[in-house]
């Protein structure tokens, strides 16, 4: 199953905000949102979007500094930025491209063509499918799927359950990612699976009681995320 496209709106004006949100998740997307510059950086480093839409005129920092700021962090060398604002003179345009945004829409738009627009950027994202490796290695963890097994310090070996394997190994196939918790459910447990709302809290809780390791972080009212790095 592939994973769905995450989108950062960062958009000051609420109602604007709200209807864009509504047509871009009906449209399929995960979709998060932030009022200002300053709030829509910090959201970006916990979520890492595959594509932002930015307003200019924002209160705190301008989509120019958000996207001066950003494009300064490798982690966001792969993502999208398009520019969605009132601002329609050929100067400001040509700052946000030369700053590297893939697309410069200018308001007022139609909900239908702002979403087309959006669906042709992202076909340049093959959103990766979880990898169906045998083996996940790190620094000090090793993850065997053969047997859903785990090795810490090449000598502490701790036997799993099924599913808590593969909620663990779901988190670390992508390291930083942030997994949200619809997507965690649909992809352990499934679809047509009807589970409760606390088993990914259950689960997390008993994981992290056996490795006794702070991998896991909690990203409140979002999901979770596999910290863990090589280096």
């Amino acid at each position: 199953m592939k994973q769905p496209i995450s989108i950062l709106l960062i958009e000051d004006e609420e109602s604007l905000r709200d209807i864009i949100s509504f047509n871009l998740i009906k449209a399929g997307y995960n979709v998060f949102t932030a009022k200002n510059g300053k709030e829509g950086i910090e959201l970006a480093k916990i979520i890492l979007p595959n594509l932002i839409i930015l307003d200019i005129m924002m209160p705190y920092k301008s989509g120019f500094e958000v996207h001066q700021i950003l494009k300064e962090n490798s982690i966001f060398e792969k993502t999208l930025i398009v520019y969605l604002t009132a601002l329609n003179e050929e100067k400001k345009q040509l700052m946000g491209l030369n700053l590297g945004a893939d697309d410069y829409i200018t308001k007022p738009i139609s909900m239908q063509l702002l979403v087309s627009r959006i669906n042709a950027l992202v076909r340049r994202i093959l959103p990766q499918e979880i990898e169906q490796n045998t083996f996940l290695q790190f620094k000090n963890i090793h993850l065997n799927r053969t047997d859903y097994n785990v090795l810490i310090n090449n000598k502490i070996n701790i036997q799993f359950p099924k599913k808590e394997f593969e909620l663990l190994y779901l988190l670390a196939s992508q390291p930083n990612k942030v997994f949200l918790r619809d997507e965690i459910l649909s992809k352990i447990w499934g679809e047509e699976v009807i589970v409760g709302p606390r088993t990914i809290d259950v689960h997390i809780r008993k994981i992290r009681k056996k490795l006794q390791m702070n991998i896991i972080k909690t990203i409140k009212g979002i999901g979770y995320k596999f910290i863990v790095t090589n280096e």
